[in-house]
């Protein structure tokens, strides 16, 4: 999540073992979760209540929908898929595969 590995935790044990003692390390850990699952509940009714409240064509959204990054990105991907697909559609617009044996048309002003 944080990209944290086992080193990297192993030296912030150690650390919060010094600064906090052995003692005390046990109901810190116990406060921390505490902590986190109280947040992680708000996030999840506060994300219920907006779906409440948007409606049911909002049913599925999630609250990573709306960071201003990932609309951005969304955008951005939609309109280059947009602008290959009128590409495409424009060079072969009015053209069609030629027939076996047929001769590709002779542009004297191209050559």
């Amino acid at each position: 999540m944080f990209d944290v590995g086992l080193a990297e935790l192993a030296v912030i044990a150690l650390v919060a073992i010094f600064v906090f003692g052995p003692d005390r390390l046990p109901d810190l850990a116990k406060q921390a979760g505490q902590m986190l699952r109280k947040a992680r509940d708000f996030a999840n009714s506060a994300r219920d209540e907006l779906r409440d409240e948007l409606g049911p064509q909002y049913a599925d959204l999630e609250l990573r929908d709306l960071d201003p990054r990932t609309i951005v990105r969304k955008h951005i991907i939609e309109a280059m898929e947009d602008a290959d697909a009128e590409q495409s559609a424009a060079q072969t617009r009015g053209k069609r595969p030629l027939d076996e044996g047929e001769l590709p048309p002779y542009d004297s002003d191209a050559t």
